[in-house]
């Protein structure tokens, strides 16, 4: 199980340094919050395995599902607000 969980991590540090990548070199705004809202994804994930590894995972649940839904509000509220300013 263990080999499980250190591919896991792998894939994961993997990923955020692609998410890394595109928030610091996106050419245009919504490329970095693309990146931004990758990485609030990618939290959720790695919230999920911290509870598995404890074995609490209902709490972690809970918690993966309410940070979900922020990220995805504050990344809604943000590209709509780049949208009506104008900004590219």
């Amino acid at each position: 199980m263990t080999h499980f969980f250190v591919a896991l991590v792998l894939a994961i540090l993997t990923l955020t340094f692609a998410y890394v990548y595109r928030l610091a070199t996106g050419p245009t705004v919504f490329d970095r919050l693309l990146g931004v809202s990758g990485l609030g994804t990618q939290t959720t994930l790695v919230l999920l395995l911290v509870g598995l590894v404890y074995g609490r995972l209902d709490m972690f649940v809970d918690i993966s599902v309410a940070y979900a839904l922020l990220s995805f509000v504050g990344s809604l509220a943000a590209a709509r607000y780049l949208e009506r300013s104008g900004e590219r």
